[in-house]
C-alpha cells in the first residue's frame, strides 16, 4: 500500500486530479481509472501527472477517467497552472505535453478563481463532411487540431441536437468513428452573435463535460474560419464562460478562463 498525495482542481467545472508523475511507477491508466471514478475514487476527468524534470522543466501527461492517455488538455494545463501559483507563487509557467508547449501567465485571482491565460498553439482548421452509418444526410463541420483531435458542428437546434439525435448520443458515435483512428472530441456550436459562441461537448476518453480547454478553442477556430465570428470572442458552456483571441490564422489562439484549487490530500492505494 502507498500514500499518495494529489491536487484535486477544476476549471469551469471540467474537474482534474493533480500527482506528481514520482509516484506513477507506470500505473498511469490504472491510477487514472481507479482515482477518477466518481462513485469509488475522489471523482474527475482526468488525471495530469506532472514530471518536474531535472533540467527545471516542467511536462504533463493526461490520462482521461477511462485510463487512455490523451496528447493534452487545456482546461487540465490551466488546472495545473493555477496550482503552481498557489503551491510556489509561480506568476508563468511552460508546461511541456505531448501537444506542445503551452505557457500559462496569471492575469488575476478573484476570490478562489485564478484566471488564467494559456497559449493554445496554432489552430488548423478544415472542412469536413462525415458520413455516420444510419443518418440520411453527413453532418457538416470541421475537423481542427489544437494539439489534439476535434470534431465541431453547427446545429441549429437551441438543445444542440442534430441528425435526431441529442447532442449526447450524436458525439459519442462521432467520438468513435473510424474517420478518426484514434477517436476525437466533438464540439457542437451555437452561433449567439458575432462575438459570442455556445457549445456543447463530447470529450474523447470520459464522455460529456461542462467544459474543455481545448474544445473551446476548436469550436471558436472553426466559427472564426467557417462561419466569420470575431476574432476575440467570448465562448459559453454548461461550466462558464471562457475567453479567446486570434489574430490571425497562422497565430498562437490565446485562451482565458478561470480555475479553482478544490482540496489537497492524501491516497491510499495497493
Amino acid at each position: 500500500m502507498s500514500r499518495i498525495p494529489f491536487v484535486k482542481a477544476h476549471a469551469c467545472g471540467n474537474d482534474f486530479l493533480i500527482l506528481d508523475e514520482a509516484f506513477a511507477h507506470s500505473r498511469h491508466a490504472i491510477l487514472a481509472r481507479k482515482l477518477c471514478s466518481r462513485n469509488t475514487g475522489i471523482g474527475a476527468d482526468g488525471i495530469e501527472f506532472l514530471d518536474r524534470r531535472p533540467n527545471g522543466e516542467l511536462f504533463l501527461r493526461l490520462f482521461n477517467a477511462d485510463g487512455s492517455e490523451a496528447e493534452l488538455s487545456g482546461n487540465g494545463t490551466r488546472c495545473v497552472a493555477a496550482w503552481l501559483v498557489a503551491g510556489e507563487g509561480r506568476q508563468e509557467a511552460a508546461l511541456g505535453t505531448h501537444g506542445g508547449l503551452r505557457t500559462c501567465r496569471l492575469i488575476r485571482k478573484e476570490g478562489a478563481d485564478y484566471w488564467i491565460e494559456c497559449n493554445m498553439g496554432v489552430p488548423q482548421v478544415t472542412a469536413k463532411a462525415l458520413d455516420l452509418p444510419g443518418l440520411e444526410s453527413p453532418i457538416q463541420g470541421a475537423a481542427v487540431n489544437m494539439g489534439n483531435p476535434h470534431f465541431v458542428l453547427f446545429p441549429e437546434s437551441e438543445t444542440f441536437s442534430s441528425h435526431n439525435l441529442t447532442w449526447q448520443a450524436l458525439g459519442a458515435r462521432i467520438a468513435v468513428d473510424a474517420a478518426f483512428p484514434k477517436g476525437t472530441n466533438v464540439e457542437f456550436v451555437r452561433l449567439l452573435a458575432p462575438s459570442h459562441i455556445a457549445f456543447r461537448i463530447y470529450e474523447r476518453g470520459c464522455g460529456p463535460t461542462t467544459s474543455s480547454g481545448t474544445g473551446t478553442c476548436a469550436a471558436a477556430a472553426a466559427a472564426i474560419t467557417l462561419r466569420g465570428s470575431a476574432r476575440r470572442l467570448s465562448a459559453t458552456t454548461q461550466g462558464g464562460t471562457q475567453q479567446v483571441s486570434w489574430p490571425g490564422n497562422s497565430s498562437e489562439m490565446l485562451l482565458t478562463g478561470p480555475a479553482e484549487i478544490i482540496c489537497t490530500g492524501e491516497v491510499d492505494f495497493a
